[in-house]
């Protein structure tokens, strides 16, 4: 189908549009998000606490959300999306607050350090170290560590998927699922939906490698299968929701890996969102799309976690 309508006109607006970002730079694309930030709707939700907690380096925040006020409850970590460059967990409240509240679990989102500052694989220990905090803590903070998900869009949906692959190798928590909201698996970018969407569809190709030559600075490790998680060996991982969006440069790479993950034996829910482009699920405010999609994937974490 064609690209949806309230998305179209986003895209046609100057706030879709900004200088290349190899001439804006880490900085430069931090102020002006800093400038022009989205709505905040601000769900109501039960409770919204600050932690911080050991990370790879030096202290982690965490801000972690409960949608009721049960004790032992199940608990979602949380990594958000910004080409491992951009974006906090201030401009990923309202995606946490949505999915707590969809779920019925608690949602720890993470504040991992960024690149080009700390390039990989510093971003995904601080995403480990939260996870293994939160797991050997639950009992102090009400959540159950025997209960257990990752998820995480576009750079949070890789970091997610690696967080699954350490969990799994250094016989660490015990994930019992994975939520991957269109998630950057290729530092290629060669596959056809790259070609295909290259241009004008918000996310460019352009843009993506750029995204990954900050977080990747070294050419070994686009090799790394905890970069690049297609890679992976990926037996023995927990059940998965992988969504996609269908004019999103980065749709292929997501549809792949869900399909690798099937072949290894794993339980995989794939669902691809028409009309929609990279980043929807975040922008509420635009299309109501963005609550289909946390909803749907906070159906599969509850019958998961809940069950």
């Amino acid at each position: 189908m064609a690209v949806d309508p309230q998305v179209k006109l986003f895209l046609d607006s100057p706030l879709a549009s900004h200088p290349p970002h190899a001439v804006l730079g880490a900085q430069g694309l931090r102020a002006m998000l800093a400038q022009y930030p989205a709505p905040v709707l601000a769900p109501p939700i039960h409770s919204v606490s600050e932690l911080t907690v050991p990370g790879a380096a030096g202290p982690l925040r965490l801000r972690l959300y409960k949608p009721s006020a049960a004790s032992n409850l199940p608990l979602i970590v949380y990594y958000h999306g910004g080409g491992f460059v951009i974006c906090t967990i201030e401009m990923y409240d309202d995606t946490c607050r949505f999915l707590a509240n969809a779920s019925g679990c608690a949602v720890a989102s993470v504040d991992y350090r960024l690149a080009p500052e700390t390039p990989f694989p510093g971003p995904l220990e601080d995403c480990y170290r939260a996870l293994e905090h939160l797991a050997r803590h639950g009992a102090e903070l009400g959540i159950d560590p025997n209960r257990l998900a990752v998820a995480g869009d576009s750079a949070g949906g890789n970091l997610a998927a690696a967080t699954a692959l350490l969990a799994r190798d250094r016989k660490g928590p015990a994930l019992r699922y994975q939520g991957l909201i269109y998630p950057c698996l290729d530092p290629a970018c060669d596959r056809p939906s790259q070609q295909a969407f290259a241009e004008g569809y918000l996310l460019t190709r352009t843009g993506m490698l750029w995204y990954w030559s900050q977080y990747l600075q070294k050419s070994a490790d686009a090799a790394n299968p905890l970069a690049a998680p297609p890679l992976a060996r990926l037996s023995g991982l927990p059940a998965a929701t992988v969504l996609t969006a269908e004019y999103d440069p980065l749709r292929d790479e997501g549809e792949d890996y869900a399909d690798r993950l099937r072949a290894a034996n794993t339980a995989v829910v794939g669902r691809r969102y028409l009309g929609m482009v990279h980043g929807f699920a975040s922008m509420p405010y635009l299309t109501p799309m963005a609550h289909r999609a946390i909803a749907d994937l906070g159906a599969d974490l509850r019958s998961a976690l809940l069950a």
